[in-house]
């Protein structure tokens, strides 16, 4: 008789923000990257993509689908069909090995996904999506392989998905061999070394980026002078650096590499031919901010950084929340996203945020829609709650 199964999996997996950015590509193909990065994991509380990986014989043949935030997503793309293609034929050795089990290798897979962020807007939807979908695959075919295995494969479909397979502190080595066997993510600390670090994330811009990584990347290796001293010398030197920092809880060398090397990364946009516009008015608002509440500390407390998009991600110590949420919180009390428990625990501090001059405060005031507090987390959790039920079909939200 027929094996008639729906098998599931289901895993939700974190956004990551990169301290050392990773901008460039040696090869598309692959999304090898010409320079290494690193990263923090932020908590799934508050950002996280939640998947759900089906197969079944059920399914029409040949005919794999993908529903992202119930739309609908083309799963023809090179990128998505790698993932697939790898994770499949780790899946058929595994059958090749061991007759008894089901073929699950051969049946069309559906995977449905929610995002509980804005998607494309430079929160790094994409990393926390191929994380989900490829953990999500992984579960669902047992795959025996490490997070560190599977990064190999995530990194295909998104490159600094690869980094959101880990929680806390991860690196991704850029790696040289051809084939791109030991481009790899690794944890340089798990959430637990460190986990008073925090985040505040002010969400500028919830449209779509007008140019997209993929296209930026490629724009700036072709024309950018700045850009192979950045990738040759500048991030090898701060990869070093930022892997000890984290190991001794430093904030201050943290923050400061942090927001060098966020400057380096536009600064190479801002060099490319056209130039690449991602940070705005509102951006280099809150830069100011950051700056001017380092100033009234008298150290450096807060660091900015920018992916690539508007959204600013400010990172501080929990010991200096007062001082830095708090000063955000007193000038942007009537934005949307303080009414969470962690937003509802930062008292508004108009002391700390006395430094601030009006205009920045107005310009944030007036182009920050939403604010995310959150922190360090943890990577991918399996969990029993399914997007797909027992019948193959979609659950509605």
């Amino acid at each position: 008789m027929a094996d008639s199964t729906v098998y599931r999996a289901s895993t939700t997996a974190p956004v990551n923000i990169a301290v050392i950015k990773y901008w460039g590509k040696r090869d598309p193909k692959l999304n090898l990257p010409t320079n290494s990065s690193l990263s923090v994991t932020l908590a799934q509380s508050d950002l996280r993509t939640h998947t759900t990986a089906a197969c079944s014989t059920l399914f029409p043949a040949g005919q794999d689908t993908l529903l992202l935030n119930g739309a609908a997503q083309d799963v023809s793309g090179a990128r998505t069909q790698a993932c697939f293609r790898e994770l499949r034929a780790l899946r058929e050795a595994l059958e090749a090995q061991d007759p008894q089990l089901p073929k699950l290798a051969q049946q069309p897979l559906r995977i449905v996904s929610e995002n509980n962020f804005p998607t494309a807007a430079g929160l790094a939807s994409s990393a926390a999506g191929f994380a989900a979908l490829v953990r999500a695959i992984a579960d669902l075919y047992q795959l025996p392989a490490t997070p560190t295995e599977l990064s190999r494969i995530a990194r295909q479909g998104s490159g600094s998905a690869c980094r959101s397979l880990f929680g806390g502190y991860v690196a991704w080595e850029k790696g040289t061999a051809a084939d791109g066997s030991d481009s790899l993510a690794y944890e340089v600390a798990p959430a637990s070394h460190w986990p008073d670090m925090r985040a505040l994330i002010l969400v500028v811009s919830a449209a779509k980026k007008g140019v997209s990584s993929t296209t930026g990347m490629q724009a700036t290796v072709a024309t950018s002078s700045l850009f192979a001293a950045r990738a040759n010398d500048t991030v090898p030197a701060r990869m070093r650096d930022m892997a000890s920092a984290i190991k001794a809880k430093d904030f201050a060398a943290f923050a400061d590499l942090t927001m060098k090397d966020s400057n380096s990364f536009h600064a190479c946009c801002l060099d490319t031919s056209p130039p690449i516009f991602y940070m705005n008015d509102v951006s280099r608002a809150a830069v100011r901010a950051v700056e001017a509440i380092n100033a009234a500390a008298g150290k450096t407390v807060a660091a900015y950084t920018f992916d690539a998009g508007p959204n600013a991600v400010v990172y501080y110590a929990a010991e200096h929340e007062a001082a830095v949420a708090g000063a955000f919180k007193a000038v942007l009390a009537g934005t949307e996203g303080w009414s969470g428990a962690r937003g509802e625990a930062v008292a508004a501090d108009e002391k700390a945020a006395a430094c601030v001059d009006e205009k920045t405060a107005e310009a944030l005031r007036e182009g920050v829609g939403r604010v995310i507090l959150t922190g360090v987390g943890e990577g991918p959790i399996s969990v029993l709650e399914h997007l797909v039920d027992e019948r193959g079909e979609a659950v509605k939200a």
